[in-house]
């Protein structure tokens, strides 16, 4: 069949795909496929006068406020969705590469929107309260290193037996030299135990008709006062088991002893003081007055400016080195005051305690002449004693608990309470390197005690006969 010069069959027109009824007329069907055709091509049609709304919300840069995270919106034309990412990216997380458009004109790849106020080093394996074993840290909190807390002992480490170590509360039978050397009174008889060596050494019989009331040891050490029932005080030279004199002077028991340099301070049941300086010839230089009733405290402070001293009639005085009567009264105390301590950080601070009537310890200040703080302890209140190292006081009691307690200063928190004697602990002493205390009872013991830190609070063992654990004797 030819077919070469067939004309190629024409395309029909849009009025021939319609399949129109017979009524309606051909300027009708012009119109409607005009429309039909609108409507087909709507892909391509934008109307100049409505705009269009996609699915997607797409934001724009240019209504962004940059400001609410700390960022800088680069200047001039945005630079696509490439660098928005990127910013996005760097201000959310760590790069962990450089890429392309990491680094942003006005941006500070250090300034993470996630980052917390306030950025501190942790030690490994250390946990905090506000974080998780993971080591995370509370938000805008800092962590500062936790001191740990010093463990005290809350039994003696030592203990020797002290057979008629006097239930006197207005006696004061123990001291502690510089040199390491322990005296205590007993009965008629004074002895020394080296605490380097543990070795025991009688050092005096006074006789059969007296009692030691009273030991002090001089501030060096080689020399000891020793006051008597009969009211006498003798200076015994402790390298040579000496008496090396002997002073007059009071008329009933001598049952408190202070030193300071030459001068030594004597307090008696017949309620004066006396002031010796042993380079004199004299018994003593002069008198103190204004006790009521017997004088059973004595200090000094350490720069040796004041004397203060308590008395069975309840009253703390304050002398300076020169007068006779004192310079300030506190009767705040409604028992005798034996325990007085001076601080060895504050200059003018004086505590002192009160007795079971009392139960009380008070702080005052000497140089303004005003009361700090009083704090009730609810028992008697038989010794204080301040640590050289730390700021910090020990407390010995009697009634009714015999306890021993360590206290922080100023807050006055309790940092242990020790417990073993029986009896009041009348008598306290602390070791020549603040370290160690001993007390002594009714029960006739000596305790040993590890209540204070070292001036480093280095963990060193103090040289107080270490080896010799377990119960001695002293005589």
């Amino acid at each position: 069949m030819e077919v070469d010069g067939e004309d190629p069959p024409k395309k029909p027109s849009s009025s021939s795909q319609l399949n129109l009824p017979p009524s309606m007329n051909r300027p009708t069907v012009s119109l409607e496929t005009q429309r039909i055709n609108r409507l087909i091509g709507s892909n391509h049609y934008h109307s100049p006068s409505k705009p269009i709304y996609s699915d997607r919300f797409i934001p724009s840069r240019s209504g962004s406020n940059f400001a609410l995270f700390g960022l800088e919106p680069s200047p001039g034309k945005e630079d696509g969705p490439g660098s928005y990412a990127a910013m996005l990216r760097a201000a959310m997380f760590e790069p962990d590469t450089p890429e392309k458009g990491d680094v942003v004109t006005g941006f500070s790849p250090s300034r993470k929107m996630f980052r917390y106020k306030t950025e501190t080093q942790r030690p490994v394996n250390s946990f905090s309260p506000l974080g998780g074993a993971g080591g995370d840290e509370a938000p805008g909190v800092s962590r500062s290193p936790v001191k740990p807390t010093r463990n005290i002992l809350k039994s003696a480490y030592k203990v020797l037996d002290a057979p008629a170590l006097q239930d006197d509360f207005y006696l004061n039978l123990v001291d502690w030299s510089a040199q390491n050397v322990l005296a205590v009174g007993l009965a008629n008889c004074v002895y020394l135990w080296n605490a380097c060596t543990s070795k025991v050494t009688k050092l005096c019989d006074i006789g059969v008709d007296e009692s030691v009331c009273s030991v002090s040891w001089a501030l060096r050490g080689t020399h000891l006062a020793i006051g008597t029932s009969s009211g006498t005080v003798e200076i015994w030279d402790a390298l040579r088991c000496k008496r090396i004199r002997t002073m007059e002077g009071h008329r009933l028991r001598v049952g408190a002893l202070a030193w300071s340099s030459s001068v030594l301070s004597s307090g008696s049941r017949d309620k004066s003081i006396l002031q010796r300086d042993i380079r004199c010839q004299e018994d003593h230089v002069s008198k103190l007055t204004g006790h009521k009733s017997e004088v059973c405290g004595l200090k000094w402070s350490y720069d040796n400016r004041e004397l203060a001293s308590g008395g069975n009639d309840n009253k703390l005085l304050v002398w300076n080195q020169h007068s006779t009567q004192p310079v300030l009264r506190y009767c705040e105390h409604t028992a005798a005051v034996k325990a007085i301590a001076w601080s060895p950080h504050l200059h003018g601070l004086l505590a002192s305690g009160g007795g079971t009537a009392d139960r009380c310890i008070r702080f005052w200040n000497t140089t303004t002449n005003t009361s700090l703080n009083c704090v009730d302890t609810t028992s008697q209140v038989c010794n204080l004693a301040w640590s050289k190292n730390v700021n910090e006081l020990v407390s010995t009691h009697g009634y009714s608990q015999n306890q021993i307690i360590v206290w922080k200063y100023p807050t006055m928190s309790k940092l242990a309470t020790l417990t073993g004697h029986t009896f009041r602990v009348l008598y306290l002493a602390v070791s020549p390197d603040g370290q160690t205390i001993v007390t002594g009872a009714g029960d006739e013991t000596l305790r040993f005690w590890n209540v204070f830190p070292s001036p480093k609070s280095q963990s060193r063992e103090s040289k107080i006969g270490a080896l010799s654990f377990g119960r001695t004797t002293i005589r």
